[in-house]
């Protein structure tokens, strides 16, 4: 971008707006996935997911395609593969299954609360070098005042916490879940860094061939088959939802992302994580066409100031 831009955000830096605006993007696609199973009832989250992520290899594939009869194609390099196959697994299938089986096991509850952690997980680990911890400290504090409103509201929302020898074994799952999603944060970041030849689009392109590729092994381990998904009521509307979210919650998502990743910090972007949260209760809440609880709203007004804050932090 040229530096004789000015900023839409008075006293940030340009690269800093366009980050901060790509990153809430990313999380307004991701939100869409937590109302995605409300709008195709009757099929598991793992034939969504599935679905989700073959739409997107099939879109990423077309424009890979498109690129190259164009003479624009960008053929990666067999490391660049390996990198984008691995990436894919920690960010996309790998976390995905980990969550699965933390939901399977310990029930909803406390897999949502430890997978809410991961925007400060990122903040810490992500912090540069140059800056002091005195500066992060506020906008840190503000979010995870917010985090810890909102995961009370969603303890309160999913009802009892289980019991039972296996709820360790799923807070576990659900801490490994977490673990993937932060280390495919930061290494996504660094890898973007590395490789500026590779634009956003290209990348999330071969990000989105990977995840179909996980996405067929997971079809093949615990999938419907697609006879018996074809005859399902609703099926239509199945299609119609993984197709939306493969471009929106996936492809689109992972495009903003990469340009976040690359204009911002590994904190700062980290806690934007918490827009896809609060986007996610938004849809939910015009779904059920119902007003947020109190809490929820003192929640989403500490990640506002708490961004405000990181973003001073930052700049």
């Amino acid at each position: 971008m040229n530096s004789s831009t000015v900023s839409i955000t008075p006293g940030l830096p340009t690269g800093m707006t366009a980050g901060v605006l790509a990153g809430l993007g990313a999380g307004a696609f991701w939100g869409m996935a937590f109302v995605a199973p409300l709008m195709a009832p009757g099929f598991s989250a793992v034939d969504i997911t599935v679905g989700r992520y073959l739409a997107c290899a099939a879109l990423s594939i077309v424009l890979m395609g498109w690129a190259a009869l164009r003479g624009a194609g960008l053929v990666p390099t067999w490391r660049q593969a390996a990198a984008a196959l691995g990436l894919s697994v920690l960010g996309y299938t790998g976390y995905y299954l980990l969550l699965a089986m933390a939901i399977q096991t310990a029930g909803a509850t406390l897999p949502v609360l430890v997978i809410g952690t991961i925007p400060l997980w990122m903040m810490l680990l992500g912090k540069p070098a140059h800056l002091r911890w005195a500066s992060l400290l506020p906008g840190l504090l503000l979010t995870a005042a917010g985090m810890g409103l909102m995961m009370q509201a969603t303890a309160q929302g999913l009802g009892a916490l289980p019991g039972g020898p296996q709820v360790w074994l799923g807070v576990f799952y659900a801490a490994l879940a977490t673990a993937s999603w932060v280390l495919f944060g930061l290494l996504n970041a660094r890898w973007l860094a590395h490789h500026p030849e590779v634009n956003s689009t290209q990348w999330a392109n071969w990000l989105g061939v990977a995840a179909g590729l996980g996405a067929l092994l997971i079809w093949a381990v615990a999938g419907t088959d697609l006879a018996t998904l074809s005859q399902q009521p609703g099926f239509g509307s199945f299609v119609l939802v993984c197709v939306v979210t493969g471009i929106g919650a996936a492809w689109v998502a992972s495009v903003l992302w990469n340009m976040a990743s690359r204009r911002l910090s590994g904190s700062l972007a980290g806690q934007l994580i918490v827009s896809e949260t609060v986007f996610g209760l938004l849809y939910g809440f015009l779904w059920f066409a119902h007003w947020p609880a109190l809490v929820q709203w003192l929640a989403c007004g500490l990640f506002l100031a708490g961004l405000l804050a990181s973003m001073r932090a930052h700049r």
